[in-house]
């Protein structure tokens, strides 16, 4: 496999890199899907009672915020990747897997 410098001289992985940039893309992705449904988000409150229910103010609160987690997420992950933490680099790049499986397992939840 062929290796670039970073530019502390630390010799970096190009499948590597392909696979942060393909990450990125399904990030940005995913950012677009919680775009629209951060604009329908406000409709788990239309069933009488669930503005008291805690269960949709969390649903509501991880759907809504789902879009801002898909952009911050890669961003993290190229500043650890850069700084050598592979590791965490790519477990930032997984936090908006598992953010948007909490949020639609919270909206599965919310009486309709």
């Amino acid at each position: 496999m062929k290796v670039a410098l970073k530019s502390g001289g630390k010799p970096i992985d190009r499948a590597q890199l392909a696979l942060m940039a393909l990450a990125t893309g399904v990030c940005l992705a995913f950012a677009v899907l919680g775009g629209v449904m951060a604009i329908f988000t406000p409709l788990v409150f239309d069933r009488v009672g669930n503005r008291l229910n805690p269960i949709a103010w969390l649903g509501f609160a991880f759907a809504a915020s789902f879009w801002a987690v898909c952009l911050l997420a890669p961003l993290a992950g190229w500043i650890l990747w850069r700084k050598g933490a592979t590791p965490l680099a790519w477990a930032a790049m997984a936090v908006p897997l598992a953010w948007g499986a909490v949020a639609l397992t919270l909206l599965q939840f919310v009486p309709a």
